[in-house]
């Protein structure tokens, strides 16, 4: 029996979520959906507790060992982006970044070079997606103030060795910033071991939480201007925004509802890591949410191999990005010689139910690099950790029936 739609747009919006994540933030929502931290009658304090236990979950998962309360609630990982660039960089500082970003880190920065003289270096990638930390480490000046990275590529699924990229930026004193969107909640990020400063998120994808929902995780050693001032709950009778974490970055109500989503999804991870450890020993949450992570990218990089071993053996398709075994995400971008990425992605949808991303992914730079621009970008398949071989099989027949046709 066929099937509805074939989800092949994980890195778009992640979907479906486990059950957990509806039912916990509909029962939330529904018995504590109040201002939280404003009052200190019962439902108040229990909406309070969650988002508190959230804060020490997601510090856990990306391992910051520091206080849980610099895990700083967002709108999404764009608002994240904002919040951090704009508020560490001054102007005539230098930036680093690279040719791989997508719009929320080449946007604001590009906006800081035209508004606040801002230099802003953009570091060149390989064919296949990959930057050479040595090559960001040339690029570092003595006015160097931040270095801000995509771990991988929305278009390409290219993963960037961040260990060796937060190395460089720690032994120079210049704040490591990554942008993990494409990679939370599918492998495992450490702030520590990888020296990152500064990770933004977002929840509603591979965290697989709801979306409207991100934040960042922001080093002990680190201070952001606010990027918004407002009400706080605490400390009213002060009439500037208090310097505290997080109340420092959160002005106004955070979104009770979100939080509660990506808390159950941060138990969900925790349960699944534990049906795939045999030891009977107690795990920290961080330890359960690794082993969870490995089974999640073991399963979805099976997906994408079986995706590109099939594209790759059709003619007239161009499929683009990392080779072999080199390390990636489950992101491919392909395209039909002859046709609009447009074009292919509205005949997958409305002749094989297959749901997918075509166009420049807000990623442009790639696209120029990759020659895509004319051809309207590429055709983005990016299967989840809840996609079968069903979704597989639909997908590499509506391509070939494609090019067949």
């Amino acid at each position: 029996m066929m099937k509805d739609q074939y989800y092949l747009d994980n890195a778009a919006t992640t979907w479906p979520k486990p059950e957990t994540v509806y039912t916990t933030m509909d029962q939330f929502f529904r018995q504590y959906g109040v201002n939280p931290g404003r009052a200190g009658h019962e439902m108040a304090v229990e909406a309070e507790r969650m988002i508190t236990e959230t804060r020490r979950l997601l510090a856990g998962f990306f391992n910051h060992t520091g206080d849980p309360h610099r895990v700083v609630f967002t709108q999404n990982a764009t608002d994240s982006l904002n919040t951090a660039l704009f508020g560490l960089i001054n102007p005539g500082d230098h930036v680093i970044t690279s040719r791989l970003e997508h719009n929320s880190v080449t946007r604001p920065t590009n906006h800081m070079a035209r508004d606040l003289n801002v230099d802003v270096t953009q570091i060149q990638r390989d064919g296949e997606g990959y930057l050479d930390p040595e090559d960001i480490k040339k690029a570092i000046k003595s006015n160097t103030k931040v270095i801000v990275i995509n771990h991988a590529s929305n278009v390409l699924g290219s993963v960037q060795d961040i260990d060796a990229i937060g190395k460089i930026a720690r032994e120079a004193g210049v704040t490591f910033v990554l942008d993990s969107c494409q990679t939370a909640g599918v492998l495992d990020l450490d702030m520590e071991r990888s020296c990152v400063d500064v990770m933004t998120f977002t929840g509603h994808k591979g965290l697989f939480g709801p979306m409207g929902i991100g934040g960042l995780v922001v080093g002990d050693n680190i201070d952001i201007r606010p990027a918004r001032v407002g009400g706080t709950g605490v400390d009213s009778i002060t009439p500037y925004q208090p310097d505290g974490y997080p109340y420092r970055l959160e002005a106004g109500t955070v979104s009770v509802p979100g939080i509660a989503g990506l808390n159950a999804a941060q138990k969900w991870f925790a349960a699944l890591g534990k049906e795939h450890l045999t030891d009977s020993k107690t795990f920290s949450h961080r330890e359960l949410c690794v082993a969870a992570l490995s089974h999640i990218e073991q399963k979805e990089v099976s997906h994408i191999n079986k995706l590109a071993n099939a594209f790759n053996a059709m003619d007239n398709v161009s499929v683009y990005g990392p080779k072999d075994n080199h390390p990636r995400v489950a992101t491919l971008s392909v395209n039909i010689d002859g046709l609009p990425a447009d074009q292919v992605g509205t005949m997958l949808d409305a002749d094989h139910y297959v749901c997918v991303r075509a166009g420049l992914h807000c990623a442009p730079w790639v696209h120029e690099d990759e020659g895509t621009v004319e051809q309207k970008g590429t055709v983005r398949f990016s299967p989840g950790y809840f996609a079968d071989d069903d979704d597989l099989t639909q997908a590499i027949g509506g391509i070939l029936d494609i090019v067949e046709g």
